[in-house]
């Protein structure tokens, strides 16, 4: 059974700028991304949030979002991904939120 999520945050009439990929059994080739220049992917697979940018024409792994620079993205994303399969997704949805308020809170 093939299981894929995937989502895109940008305008519609532009080129996307960020992919984020939540692949159970298989990942979208990365070339298919390099073809459509989407300059940042976020892959999160066996627990590990990994974030690629393009650079000229391959992609490069970062430790931080250029989009939202000021989250720990690869920590925040695999805590509440787990949170959700111990204790459902609409606490870990509420718990995400709160933890989001208060980062940019801190800001």
């Amino acid at each position: 059974m093939k299981k894929r999520t995937a989502y895109s945050y940008g305008e519609a009439s532009y080129a996307q700028r960020l992919v984020i990929e939540i692949d159970v059994t298989s990942k979208t080739q990365i070339s298919a991304y390099e073809a459509l220049k989407v300059p940042e992917i976020w892959r999160y697979e066996s627990k590990n949030l990994e974030i690629s940018l393009l650079q000229g024409e391959q992609y490069v792994k970062y430790l931080i979002s250029p989009t939202f620079p000021t989250f720990s993205i690869t920590e925040l994303i695999p805590r509440f991904v787990e949170m959700a399969r111990t204790i459902g997704m609409s606490s870990a949805l509420s718990a995400f939120r709160q933890s989001v308020r208060e980062q940019i809170q801190d800001s």
